[in-house]
């Protein structure tokens, strides 16, 4: 896969190491719908390419991402269009993205350096790893939004935070600090934000490891907690769907956009 780069995301591979990086730093780095609609086609892409054996998400700038574009949210109550169709449409497109991160059957790392957002946080937790800088943090306002947990968090936040902290985060809009992460084994490492090329040198070498070796290792363990994870996603779509109709969710939106004027 050549180094290439869009609006959205910039794709860098170093030997069998495929780096994506979110690039909307203006934005700080949120994911809009190109994000969401290419990058399971670059992880589809990745896992049959026998030139990568190592995918590595983290973002330009200082943040990794700050979760879901909200613009979007406000554009979609503005529309005269189809309501019902767009919410089908950006649910099934979400469950794509979702299910993208933990059917992915190479090694995928979360290279997280900087504040962590929402949807952001919940796929991180679906890597196989996350380092994360001394600069950042996990937060997932979901409830503060008026919509609910999503990504898998319901399942992935309890089973590796155990349930206080997980409800903490999910209910309660905890930031989760780098040093948080890493006692709650969120994080497996965290590295000062000036040594990240520590981190790159790190997964090139995890790179040369023998692929199919690996694959099959994580196969075993992506198989334990398969079932129990899509029931998850699949209920938080279903709850998300009918989030984005209630007057709870349209005003903290307003509220949200309003306290930033």
């Amino acid at each position: 896969m050549a180094a290439q780069q869009d609006k959205s995301l910039i794709i860098e591979q170093r030997g069998k190491l495929l780096i994506v990086k979110f690039n909307r730093p203006k934005k700080k780095n949120a994911m809009d719908d190109t994000i969401y609609k290419t990058l399971p086609n670059i992880f589809r892409e990745a896992a049959k390419d026998d030139n990568i054996t190592v995918v590595a998400l983290t973002g330009v700038g200082e943040f990794y991402s700050s979760g879901n574009d909200l613009t979007r949210s406000i554009a979609i109550q503005e529309e005269d269009t189809d309501l019902d169709g767009l919410m089908s449409r950006k649910k099934f497109m979400i469950l794509d993205f979702i299910r993208s991160f933990y059917t992915f059957p190479k090694l995928l790392v979360a290279v997280v350096n900087g504040p962590c957002f929402g949807v952001a946080a919940t796929t991180a937790a679906l890597c196989d790893i996350i380092y994360c800088s001394n600069t950042a943090y996990f937060c997932t306002p979901f409830v503060k939004l008026g919509i609910c947990a999503e990504g898998g968090s319901s399942y992935t936040f309890p089973k590796i935070l155990g349930k206080s902290k997980a409800m903490e985060m999910l209910l309660c809009n905890h930031k989760l600090t780098a040093d948080e992460a890493l006692k709650f084994n969120f994080v497996s490492e965290i590295f000062q934000i000036n040594e990240i090329d520590k981190i790159w040198s790190k997964l090139i070498e995890f790179s040369k490891l023998p692929i199919g070796a690996l694959r099959t290792t994580k196969e075993l363990i992506q198989n334990i907690d398969k079932n129990e994870l899509e029931k998850a996603i699949l209920n938080e779509a279903d709850a998300l769907q009918q989030r984005w109709y209630t007057n709870e969710f349209f005003e903290a939106i307003n509220s949200y956009f309003n306290s930033k004027l």
